[in-house]
C-alpha cells in the first residue's frame, strides 16, 4: 500500500517536471537571453523535441510517468503523448501530431530569433 502511494507522488511530480520542462522549452530563451548555460541548455533540449516531434516519438518523461501509474493503478495510466493527453483534458479536442509539430516548430523559431538578437547584442558589444 505504501509503495503504491509513493509510485502515485512520483506520477504526479513528474507531471510537475513535465510541465515545467515544457514552459522552459516554450519561454526559455527569455532566460538564455542573458545566461549562456541556459541558451544552450534550451538550445538542446528544443533540439531534442523537434527530433520527437520528427521521428513521432513520446517524450520519455511521458513513459516514465505511465510506468509509475501502472505501478499505482493500471487504470490511470493513458496511451500516447503528454502534451496531447492533457490538452485534450483542457479543451476537449485531440492535438493532431501535424499541428503538435508546427506549434513546435513555431516555438523553436520564435526561441531561436530570440537568441539571434542575444548573438548580435552581444557581438555589438552590449553584452
Amino acid at each position: 500500500m505504501l509503495m503504491q502511494v509513493a509510485y502515485k507522488i512520483l506520477a504526479d511530480l513528474v507531471v510537475l517536471i513535465h510541465l515545467a520542462w515544457i514552459l522552459f522549452l516554450i519561454f526559455g530563451a527569455v532566460m538564455g537571453y542573458r545566461i549562456r548555460w541556459i541558451r544552450w541548455l534550451h538550445l538542446a533540449g528544443l533540439g531534442f523535441s523537434v527530433v520527437l516531434q520528427i521521428f513521432s516519438t513520446i517524450c520519455p518523461l511521458t513513459h516514465l510517468e505511465v510506468w509509475l501509474r501502472e505501478r499505482y493503478d493500471p487504470s490511470l495510466a493513458y496511451p500516447g503523448a503528454f502534451i496531447a493527453y492533457y490538452a485534450e483534458k483542457l479543451v476537449y479536442l485531440e492535438v493532431d501530431s501535424v499541428l503538435l509539430f508546427w506549434l513546435t516548430l513555431g516555438v523553436v523559431l520564435t526561441n531561436v530569433t530570440i537568441y539571434g538578437l542575444a548573438i548580435r547584442r552581444s557581438l555589438q558589444g552590449q553584452g
